[in-house]
């Protein structure tokens, strides 16, 4: 439940008694998202983690966290539905891109965009919050397609880190709707 309001001019109004329709799933709540325990990160590639917070596989989406601790790269692929990402910290890029984001920024991603995402070295780690919305297509150095990794692959991912670091795969069941 909520805290209990004090002073907030709200404090006697009465929550909804039904507030789930017929068949909704609960709602996903994290606390700490952006955690500093490492154990919660699944590695992507060498230099780069993902912490999942959401997932749904029917939908080929994600939400999770990406970290890289010190310079980190994940290697050329596009997507071909959107994307959106916040930056909680650190330092960011795409090598295409003329832009380098750092804590606040937001980036909206649009579909069929390829690009190289590089993490700077930085007194703070890169953290940034991504909303995944279909497979990234990994891409050769003359922007061919190479491969793809999508929710599924994700999952797959997540559950043998999570099953490696003692929390059980089936962590990774929580987080889907």
């Amino acid at each position: 439940m909520v805290d209990k309001a004090t002073n907030e001019f709200w404090r006697d109004l009465n929550p909804i008694a039904n507030p789930f329709k017929p068949h909704a799933l609960p709602e996903a709540f994290i606390a700490n998202a952006a955690s500093e325990d490492e154990r919660l990160y699944v590695p992507f590639t060498d230099t780069v983690s993902s912490r999942p917070l959401w997932i749904s596989p029917s939908a080929n989406k994600w939400c999770d966290i990406l970290m890289a601790k010190k310079a980190g790269l994940v290697n050329r692929h596009y997507h071909p539905h959107e994307v959106f990402a916040y930056t909680i910290s650190g330092k960011w890029g795409y090598l295409e891109h003329d832009w380098t984001a750092t804590k606040g920024d937001f980036v909206y991603e649009t579909p069929g965009e390829g690009h190289t995402l590089v993490a700077f070295e930085h007194e703070e780690p890169m953290r940034v919050f991504f909303i995944v919305s279909g497979p990234l297509i990994w891409l050769d150095e003359q922007g061919n397609s190479a491969g793809h990794f999508d929710v599924h692959d994700y999952i797959a991912m997540c559950e043998a880190h999570y099953e490696k670091m003692g929390f059980g795969a089936d962590v990774i069941k929580g987080l889907m709707r």
